[in-house]
């Protein structure tokens, strides 16, 4: 029975596929070049590589009223593309941008392998095996076996507010229910595999064990925001990725870094550039091109993004109207992860208020950051000092934090030395400072920014945290994250997101 409904299922999407392509042929032969007022007019490449399958603008339009037909429902059975297109003729997104287009057509060639081959990939959770990781690992001695997909992933990298996030959540979210299916942010993952490490401690090959107990849970994984700066990670992808692709597993990732780039300058790198080789093997590499920043194209800023020095009352005060005038904040201990407790100097409500050296000038990390969102929706910090050489340190941790708030739709209310370009004023990558005027007879190195850093990781993570700040201090960003509080239409609650601006 399960069989016949899985090839009625196909059946639907082949259908629904042929009727995608020939509307696509139906529109090149009669609809007019329609271009966005967002978007300059693309490269004729762009016009020739539409032959050729890539979707220009004149099939995009086209499909917009086609898919203004569409139901939610059906669309959801056609896959990432047409959901796009249904989502630009239902004002919801942006239209224009022809590097989003391409990309989506390689998520749409994933997504249709993965439908016609979900039997050989073994995606349908109640068909899969049910054997414990550890079983399957003590199996594996007696019968070693490796399988992997006939599918290839697709590895999403470009530059910061592209989309790539927002891609790789639509075509999630046009999954079948019951695949073995994970979403989640890389920091997020690879505290989930150090956590697993810890609990098959003393077992001959951990790695595999934990690699089989994941591949069983999921084996389509989508990770996002792939970056690696930590070389304990980056001494077990090689081995972890090694193991979950021979056990099948797909990845589908986004990263501001090309596979060539990551980790680069990091520690014993050479015994991580097996993994790049892996990844380039398992993963069809694609670049979003986009020169558009979205997260900037929200409205003007709301007030949850103070610059000034000595201003701790006025930040004060703008927490205690968030948790209401009539609550009094007190001293709270929360536990983050695995037992480790985390003081909070001030509490209520959901909100936490912290000056910026309990947070980011101790020993802290994604893990309690992770923690911290669990416990409160909101965190006030104070006291962002401008970044330089001197407090590099305290600068990566800043970008974990921006991070974890933003993969936990948290709202942050800060008090800072600058504007959020003007914090990474003075981080800078190794391009940029060899770009820089070189010293001259007449310009000394007394003349010299003695606080520069010179950092390729964090002058790469800046653009993003630049960005991502920018976004959560938007009047969209704070109504979403009032209605996600409360349940409630986005319009209802558009007052009670702007009583922190008044």
């Amino acid at each position: 029975m399960r069989a016949v409904v899985r090839l009625i299922r196909q059946s639907q999407a082949a259908f629904q596929r042929q009727h995608y392509y020939h509307s696509c042929n139906l529109a090149r032969r009669h609809r007019p070049l329609v271009y966005s007022n967002l978007t300059p007019r693309p490269p004729r490449c762009y016009e020739k590589l539409a032959v050729f399958g890539l979707p220009n603008l004149e099939t995009s339009r086209a499909l917009s009223i086609d898919a203004a037909k569409v139901s939610t429902e059906d669309a959801s059975r056609a896959g990432p593309l047409i959901e796009y297109e249904r989502r630009i003729a239902a004002g919801e997104l942006v239209d224009g941008d022809m590097c989003q287009v391409g990309t989506l057509q390689e998520l749409q060639r994933l997504y249709d392998e993965l439908v016609a081959s979900a039997d050989a990939c073994k995606l349908d959770r109640y068909s899969a095996s049910e054997k414990a990781g550890r079983s399957r690992w003590l199996w594996s001695r007696f019968m070693p076996q490796s399988t992997y997909s006939p599918v290839k992933g697709l590895y999403l990298h470009g530059g910061v507010g592209t989309g790539k996030t927002m891609l790789m959540d639509l075509f999630f979210d046009q999954l079948p229910a019951n695949w073995r299916k994970k979403r989640i942010h890389f920091h997020d993952f690879m505290l989930n595999v150090h956590s697993r490490l810890q609990k098959h401690k003393g077992v001959a090959d951990p790695l595999e064990v934990v690699a089989g107990e994941i591949s069983d849970e999921a084996i389509l994984l989508c990770l996002d925001e792939f970056m690696v700066t930590d070389v304990a990670d980056a001494l077990i992808l090689n081995r972890l990725f090694g193991h979950l692709f021979a056990n099948g597993a797909i990845l589908v990732s986004t990263s501001n870094r090309a596979p060539d780039n990551l980790y680069e300058g990091g520690l014993q790198r050479d015994l991580f550039l097996p993994f790049i080789a892996t990844l380039k093997e398992r993963c069809v590499v694609r670049e979003i091109g986009s020169l558009v920043d979205y997260r900037k194209m929200t409205s003007a800023e709301q007030g949850s993004y103070f610059v000034g020095k000595d201003s701790s009352a006025y930040l004060l005060q703008k927490f205690q109207q968030l948790i209401g005038e009539h609550t009094t904040a007190r001293p709270q201990e929360v536990e983050v992860i695995m037992g480790r407790k985390l003081k909070v100097p001030l509490g209520a409500n959901g909100c936490a208020y912290f000056p910026f050296e309990e947070l980011c000038d101790r020993p802290l990390g994604a893990a309690d950051y992770f923690g911290l969102c669990k416990n409160f929706h909101t965190l006030a910090l104070d006291g962002v000092p401008i970044f330089g050489l001197h407090n590099r340190t305290a600068a990566y941790r800043f970008v974990t934090l921006v991070d974890v708030m933003y993969e936990s739709k948290a709202r942050l209310l800060c008090m800072a030395e600058g504007s959020p370009h003007e914090l990474f004023d003075r981080i800078v990558t190794v391009a940029d400072a060899q770009q820089m005027a070189p010293r001259t007879s007449s310009r000394s190195r007394r003349s010299d920014d003695l606080d520069l850093c010179v950092d390729n990781e964090l002058g790469f993570a800046k653009d993003r945290t630049i960005s991502r700040l920018t976004e959560m201090n938007s009047k969209e960003f704070l109504e979403h994250h009032t209605a996600m509080l409360t349940g409630k239409d986005i319009t209802e609650e558009s007052s009670e997101a702007n009583a922190i601006a008044r």
